[in-house]
């Protein structure tokens, strides 16, 4: 995949991207809005530096995606990614929001959909990021569901994540992802992940247990021109993880609150995150950026794997 010339002038890359592109190099995308709305300062520019070195350590080029200045840029420099973790006014971007925050040259931070569309517009095919978005809980009477979901179903990025984020309805999102042909694999488990927790009471539709197992499900996927990502599961590890019977009444407790304070849109899942880590006294949080910390490794493998055919041929 090659970013269209209609497509270029929107985008903008570091020289350390824009090189890995021109030679062939395995890339990880990653989002921003883990670092803008999903983390405090500090941790959060330390949990972005953190995740771009072990991609880099793991043999991949990563290219942390946002929106400044009326540009989309695929990679960020120090000032940049610093400029995501400081600035109150940073705007959480989705598929609709690209034209207007492009158009208006306000800061934008790209959620799992915003940065899927980023990453295939650069020709990236692989994404790490904490959890997808899905369906909420409710969601079959609020209509809450992620475009996360829908954006899987188009476009041609695998997204390496520790499943759903347990605020979630799980169930009613695999029957998403099911119904709009996305894959769910699981990497080397058979039970679905629900963020903190390892475990969610659901399957997944197949285990691969190597990278390059991964890589080749992907690549006949995409040769067969059956568009759309795939969710790479990849469980948080053992020692980090959260008791799922703990995090769950953790969780209702956030979501009640979030109820009665009348919390709705792009805010509820900034809130309930901020939420669960106070009721964890901080743990939630620690169990956050050990799993992205370890999806950026996995992701960094697959997106190894992936070229490892063209450097074959």
């Amino acid at each position: 995949m090659n970013p269209t010339n209609v497509n270029k002038q929107y985008l903008t890359f570091t020289d350390e991207v824009r090189e890995a592109i021109e030679q062939g190099k395995p890339i990880v995308a990653l989002e921003t809005t883990i670092i803008s709305h999903g983390m405090p300062y500090p941790q959060n520019i330390e949990m972005a530096r953190k995740v771009e070195q072990i991609i880099r350590e793991n043999g991949a080029v990563p290219a942390t995606i946002g929106i400044m200045d009326g540009k989309i840029k695929i990679g960020l420099n120090e000032q940049e990614l610093e400029a995501f973790a400081t600035t109150k006014q940073v705007e959480k971007v989705s598929r609709r929001d690209f034209p207007y925050i492009l158009s208006s040259g306000k800061i934008g931070a790209t959620t799992v959909a915003a940065t899927m569309i980023g990453a295939a517009l650069a020709g990236i095919e692989v994404f790490a990021t904490g959890g997808i978005g899905g369906v909420h809980r409710e969601g079959e009477t609020t209509m809450d569901i992620s475009a996360d979901l829908t954006e899987l179903a188009q476009t041609n990025v695998a997204v390496v994540c520790a499943g759903a984020k347990s605020i979630l309805d799980i169930g009613r999102t695999l029957e998403f992802l099911e119904t709009n042909g996305v894959p769910v694999v699981g990497y080397k488990t058979d039970e679905f992940p629900s963020f903190y927790a390892r475990e969610s009471g659901y399957g997944v539709d197949f285990r691969l247990d190597e990278p390059a197992q991964v890589a080749d499900v992907l690549l006949k996927k995409w040769e067969l021109g059956l568009n759309g990502g795939a969710v790479i599961a990849n469980p948080v590890p053992a020692e980090s993880a959260l008791e799922q019977e703990n995090i769950e009444g953790v969780i209702q407790q956030a979501l009640n609150e979030a109820k009665e304070q009348n919390v709705t849109g792009k805010k509820v899942t900034p809130f309930l995150l901020a939420r669960v880590k106070e009721l964890t006294g901080g743990r939630s949080l620690d169990t956050n950026i050990a799993l992205v910390y370890h999806n950026a490794k996995v992701a960094a493998q697959i997106a190894v794997a992936l070229k490892a055919p063209a450097q074959q041929a």
